[in-house]
């Protein structure tokens, strides 16, 4: 019996092995989906009159940090970063505080989802440790919404910053000093929280801080902000837009592209008649003559010239408040030559012009040496408009549907700057039937103001048709090529039939852009009407998660 016994004692001691063996395996039990807690905090969350420089938080499980410099806020932001330790996985999150702390100020790290437990990853989310230097913890807040003034959808991590009105203050705060009070969107909201504020007065400031400084640079930064002082407490749900701002214009040395041509950059904004500047280049006394073009996709312009033997050149030039002056040298390079090439080849669409571009600009044109054909060879009148900036010739013209259209060109039809002209050039287009193409109609309603730019995009932003309309509230885009298009309109306050940035010293904001809620499918041989409620705000739709595969 006591055989037996021992047996079965045995027995149960290695089945009670086996179970221990089974639960302690990695591949069994239940995924683990909980978030570390917080089980205790040296000094105490949410306490007064902190007088230290060192903060210990206690964990209920190994965790570590993520991103830590992307997801942790610290407001008032530290002049001197603390350090924060271990960087490996532990129960302990200490921070070391290496800056001289404000007195009676409360100050809150929000580590956002930095922290997350060893294992799965589980984030502790928006945990925040508050204390304050004086004897109560400020418990004020505002919030608000964050855009993009003129894109669909604004960028993740934007900084929202309060600075404080006082005998100190001046607009240049924001290039120079750090905020009273700062938050992020971080990476999946573009709403805002601003808490444990004290009662006051502020500038509100949004801030796409690309150098993570807490100042802005206007050359590369995005900015927006409250035009009117805010106080605090209130309960407005403030809405900031985010633009980047044009520089004012300047030139840079200008370099030698070839024996005809220079090349200059700029910063600011050329691209219209009335905003390029003037520009003199000069061997000793004697100006010369001089054609400026944009150089495409590049902030350059080209300063073309006749061919001339000298060891060095002049350049002034001058707009707005700027005046520049430049010499350099040049040499004997090879020089530009007459090259024209077609935009479109096959096919040319209802809505375009057809298009040359030329390698040299042009100043002469003879419209008795170019033909325009169909495949009949009837001869189709046309006209020419010459875009001197872009080194454009468009011709223009009515467009049957199924229609094979010749262009010829005869020698000496155009003529360059440098007094060279064209050999003979043909050119052969098509168009489509227009059941090949769709028809929308917008209706706008609730227009504030006119005029109005309305445009078509596709999902990278990019302009594929538009219209302006100074008094009209149905734009018609008419035989436009199948796709999903998004709608915005532009209240173009200026006139000028372009959208407008804004100016932070100046206090005036980009030019209103307003989105269409969803995405408009135009089909082939369709007529699509839709309403478009201008004073209904643009809602993005929620991004969709995907789960991960184990």
């Amino acid at each position: 019996m006591l055989k037996n016994n021992l047996k079965y004692i045995y027995l149960f001691l290695i089945l009670l092995m086996i179970g221990c063996a089974k639960r302690g395996s990695i591949t069994g039990g239940l995924k683990d989906t909980i978030a570390p807690v917080l089980k205790m905090s040296f000094p105490k969350n949410f306490n007064t009159n902190f007088k230290g420089n060192e903060i210990k938080l206690v964990f209920d499980e190994n965790i570590k940090l993520k991103n830590l410099n992307k997801q942790l806020i610290i407001s008032p932001p530290m002049k001197n970063e603390p350090l924060i330790l271990p960087t490996t996985a532990s129960k302990f999150i200490t921070i070391k505080i290496k800056d001289t702390l404000q007195p009676n100020t409360t100050y809150s790290f929000n580590f956002g989802q930095s922290i997350a437990d060893n294992n799965e990853g589980n984030p502790f989310n928006q945990f925040k440790y508050v204390f304050s230097t004086g004897d109560y913890i400020d418990s004020l807040s505002i919030s608000g919404t964050v855009k993009d003034a003129y894109e669909k959808e604004v960028e993740s991590f934007v900084s929202v910053m309060l600075y404080e009105i006082n005998d100190n203050f001046k607009d240049s705060i924001v290039y120079n000093e750090n905020p009273r009070y700062v938050t992020n969107t971080l990476d999946s909201l573009k709403t805002f929280r601003l808490e444990n504020l004290k009662a006051g007065k502020y500038l509100l400031v949004a801030m796409k801080d690309y150098n993570n400084n807490n100042k802005f640079n206007p050359k590369k930064d995005k900015i927006g902000f409250s035009k009117q002082f805010i106080t605090v407490p209130n309960d407005t749900v403030y809405e900031l837009s985010l633009f980047r701002q044009v520089s004012e214009f300047k030139a840079y040395k200008p370099s030698q592209a070839s024996g005809n041509r220079l090349l200059m950059g700029y910063e600011g904004k050329v691209n219209q008649a009335n905003s390029r500047p003037k520009i003199t280049l000069k061997n000793n006394n004697e100006i010369l003559s001089t054609i400026v073009t944009q150089l495409p996709k590049k902030d350059s312009l080209q300063i073309w010239y006749k061919p001339i033997k000298a060891d060095s050149l002049a350049l002034a030039v001058a707009k707005d408040k700027y005046n520049g002056n430049f010499s350099f040298k040049i040499k004997d390079q090879k020089k530009d030559t007459l090259n024209i090439s077609a935009v479109q080849s096959g096919v040319l669409n209802f809505r375009d012009r057809f298009t040359l571009e030329t390698a040299t600009p042009l100043i002469g044109f003879d419209n008795s040496k170019i033909k325009l054909t169909n495949k009949g060879e009837t001869s189709i009148p046309f006209t020419t408009e010459y875009d001197e900036f872009n080194q454009k010739l468009h011709l223009d013209f009515q467009k049957e549907p199924s229609e094979q259209y010749t262009i010829s060109i005869l020698p000496g039809a155009l003529t360059d700057f440098f007094e060279k002209s064209n050999d003979s050039l043909t050119y052969k287009v098509t168009t489509k039937n227009t059941a090949d193409y769709g028809n929308l109609s917008v209706s706008l309603q609730n227009a504030k103001q006119f005029p109005v730019i309305v445009e078509l995009t596709n999902k990278k932003g990019e302009v594929l048709a538009t219209e302006y309309s100074e008094k009209n509230t149905t734009i018609d885009f008419n035989l436009i090529e199948p796709a999903l298009y998004t709608i915005r309109a532009i209240y173009d306050e200026n006139k000028n039939k372009e959208w407008d940035s804004g100016n932070y010293l100046e206090k005036r904001q980009a030019e209103e852009v307003i989105y269409f809620s969803k995405e408009i499918d135009v089909r082939a041989n369709w007529d699509v009407n839709q309403v478009f409620d201008l004073s209904l705000p643009y809602i993005p739709e929620p991004k969709k998660k995907t789960d991960k595969k184990e």
